[in-house]
């Protein structure tokens, strides 16, 4: 509903301007050499994809079409997008079945285009077991600006290559992928929104994706689940773009987004590691992370780089809600101490519950190596069984901590003398302990939060929780809306978590 008031404006503001708004249609009975119109539509989404003019809307009878799409057409900003769409009430299937990647290669494919809207299709069924072929559902690549993926359905991409004999060089497969591969032009004003990015089997890549010389984007309200390998990933220094100081997702949002059930625990590439994300920066900068519920992945949310000398840097991640997360609830540092930094980032007012179900020791809250000027704090965090709050695997230096730590409100049912802390060298049990020991969390509390019913799946706080009114605002970034979407500060207070009470 969202997205057909969004289209009903953009007509409307189209017209205002004079632009042209011409409706052609596709349907599986038609014929390619037909005029497009509803009574006599195009037979191929290809060849509209190959004649469609700026301003004007594709519209995709239902029905399966077994084609492989490369839109070789751009709107423009005088003229408008052009937007290829279902039928409205009906869905058009990209359906692959009985095609096999030729190399790296997508159902849909926008390379080097612009104004460009693709929207309510369901792309599907592409597979391969050879690891020099990469199946995608979406891939955008090259430049561009103003393009937009809303409310596609992608699944079954599929990369099987048994690379057991080799953990971490498995083959690569996408559901949606956006490379920035140009070393002057980035893809810019990108939007991918509301799609459902599932069912699929990446390999060693990831199921929805940014990477390279690629700013401006916004990742929001998507549903991204039942996948083998990392949900939503933001990436950076990986050659996507010929020139290192481009190369480096930036300037994004990922925002509303739902990520449950991704874990690379049987994935050939990986073996039996649980070692996937739900949401990943691996390098990127200038990164808004808000307002997304994480569940049953491996890591939930992890900042950290990947290549040595390489930062994931400036990332906010806030009022979030992350639980039974198999690994850590939060990672951040680099991924081992050779490799990669994390630096001026922010992890404040999320809620996370009962992570690291797979009793790895990553805890709730872990930090890794190669760290500077992070932030933790406002956080909610109510350990498992266990009752690990947290794992610094890097030595700690009280006048130069990889992390500030405070303001926020542990627990666990054990209590807080059973609480553990892990560091580098060892662990500490008890939370007074753990405070004086480090100067950690010196205003942080361990209080039973008192949620309303986590059992259910509700995290929000009952009356008279200890989290009400608790958080510190400071001059940190701590957002204008909860998990919610209701006002963040309320009466000038701020609660811990998430959620914020009225």
């Amino acid at each position: 509903m969202k997205f057909l008031t969004a289209l009903t404006l953009w007509i409307a503001t189209a017209a205002a301007f004079g632009q042209v708004n011409t409706s052609y249609y596709v349907s599986p009975g038609g014929n390619d050499a037909n005029p497009g119109t509803q009574n006599a539509p195009w037979k191929t989404i290809q060849h509209a994809a190959d004649t469609a003019r700026a301003g004007s809307t594709v519209l995709v009878r239902g029905g399966t079409y077994e084609e492989l799409v490369r839109v070789h057409v751009s709107g423009n900003a005088s003229d408008g997008f052009i937007t290829f769409r279902s039928y409205p009430g009906e869905t058009a299937v990209l359906d692959a079945s009985r095609f096999t990647p030729s190399g790296r290669e997508g159902i849909l494919t926008i390379h080097n285009q612009s104004y460009v809207r693709f929207a309510e299709f369901e792309i599907r069924n592409f597979r391969t077991a050879d690891r020099h072929l990469s199946p995608l559902g979406i891939s955008v690549t090259g430049a561009g600006s103003h393009l937009e993926l809303l409310h596609n359905n992608v699944h079954h991409i599929e990369q099987t290559f048994e690379g057991r004999d080799a953990p971490g060089r498995g083959g690569n497969g996408f559901g949606i992928a956006v490379y920035g591969t140009d070393a002057k032009t980035p893809i810019t004003d990108l939007l991918i929104e509301g799609n459902e990015v599932h069912h699929l089997k990446t390999g060693s890549s990831e199921s929805l994706v940014v990477n390279g010389n690629v700013t401006n984007f916004r990742i929001t309200h998507n549903v991204v689940h039942d996948n083998n390998n990392i949900g939503i990933d933001v990436i950076g220094f990986e050659r996507t773009a010929p020139d290192p100081a481009v190369d480096q997702a930036r300037d994004g949002v990922v925002r509303g987004n739902l990520v449950y059930n991704i874990t690379s625990r049987g994935n050939p590439a990986y073996g039996m590691d649980q070692s996937s994300d739900g949401i990943y920066v691996d390098g990127g900068t200038r990164i808004l992370i808000e307002q997304n519920i994480i569940h049953n992945v491996d890591f939930g949310i992890e900042l950290a780089s990947e290549h040595k000398g390489r930062s994931t840097s400036y990332i906010t991640a806030r009022n979030n809600l992350i639980y039974r997360c198999h690994t850590a609830g939060v990672s951040i540092g680099g991924y081992d101490p050779e490799r990669g930094h994390t630096e001026h980032s922010a992890v404040l007012n999320n809620t996370l519950y009962q992570n690291d179900t797979s009793n790895t020791g990553s805890g709730e809250f872990q930090m890794q190596w190669n760290m500077a000027d992070n932030i933790f704090a406002n956080n909610l965090v109510y350990a498992g069984p266990r009752c690990l709050l947290s794992l610094t695997k890097t030595k700690f230096d009280k006048d130069h901590p990889p992390a500030l730590l405070d303001h926020n409100l542990y627990f666990c049912d054990k209590g807080a003398q059973a609480s553990t802390w892990t560091g580098a060298s060892e662990s500490v049990t008890g939370f007074d302990r753990y405070v004086s020991g480090t100067g950690n969390d010196a205003h942080s509390r361990f209080l039973d939060p008192h949620l309303v019913d986590p059992t259910a799946d509700n995290f929000h706080l009952q009356p008279g929780s200890p989290a009400i009114a608790a958080g510190a605002v400071q001059d940190w970034p701590v957002g204008d809306l909860d998990l919610d979407g209701m006002p963040r500060v309320h009466a000038g207070k701020l609660d811990i978590g998430c959620y914020q009470t009225k």
